[in-house]
């Protein structure tokens, strides 16, 4: 019988041996103060530095660290999903390497999935209580309002802030939605959340304290033609069979009567 885990970081990771180590440390500082039975999953989406050494490095002193290796490069989306699915939490968190969200948000993002009014939690730079130390550059904000008042609108309406990678679901949440995504790239926080809503789980949206990090690789033209174009991939796939949405829901007894 495999440890009963109650909580799983995922934390995809490209070419990030330069940004990585911070994260874990804070992670795991964080972490190793709670009551929670917790494991690190860092999946490297088949980087081309030394990422995966350094993680490997790491293990000697975090010993709930993983690494999940994809093999070649596939993109974010995949690497999330990859690691929702290889996770062994009751509740599985995605958390960016660049460590933008901090630890100490955690039971933030927890509280609903744990009080049993939401399956998914997701973090939001745009929800009451939002927080930032520092102002973003005028493309990044015009690249994220983009993305959320344009494409999401049609996919999932109401959500507010649907890229922030800080999102949370339970086991039987992430099981399900992940068996199911089909979308590689930087869209699949789109696919995921648009899934979720046709599957009837409830989704809460909570604001969150995050930082920029200045070394971050987003491309606003060349991501945002990406973005939409998936988008418009999710959309074609929502209206035909690709995604086989007649297959039971598998949530939480208890989150369901709840909600």
């Amino acid at each position: 019988m495999s440890e009963l885990i109650d909580l799983s970081i995922v934390v995809p990771a490209y070419n990030e041996a330069q940004r990585i180590s911070p994260t874990l440390e804070r992670l795991h500082a964080f972490l190793s103060q709670q009551p929670l039975r917790y494991e690190i999953v860092v999946v490297d989406d088949g980087t081309k530095d030394d990422t995966c050494e350094v993680v490997l490095a790491h293990q000697a002193t975090i010993a709930n660290l993983r690494l999940v290796r994809q093999v070649p490069n596939r993109g974010k989306g995949a690497a999330v999903r990859l690691g929702m699915l290889e996770a062994r939490g009751q509740i599985r968190v995605m958390c960016d390497a660049d460590g933008s969200m901090p630890p100490d948000q955690l039971p933030r993002l927890l509280a609903p999935i744990i009080a049993g009014t939401a399956e998914i939690s997701i973090g939001s730079r745009y929800a009451e209580g939002a927080k930032t130390d520092v102002k973003q550059p005028f493309y990044r904000v015009l690249w994220s309002r983009l993305a959320n008042r344009v494409i999401q609108r049609s996919l999932v309406p109401g959500v507010r802030d649907t890229q922030c990678g800080f999102k949370a679901f339970t086991a039987e949440a992430a099981r399900d939605l992940f068996a199911l995504g089909r979308i590689d790239g930087w869209a699949f926080d789109l696919e995921i959340l648009a899934l979720a809503r046709r599957r009837a789980y409830t989704i809460a949206e909570v604001g969150v304290e995050w930082s920029d990090d200045g070394r971050s690789r987003v491309n606003p033209v060349r991501d945002m033609v990406n973005v939409v174009r998936e988008a418009l991939t999710i959309r074609k796939n929502l209206r035909s069979s690709v995604y086989n949405l007649s297959l039971p829901t598998a949530p939480t007894p208890a989150l369901r009567a709840a909600a």
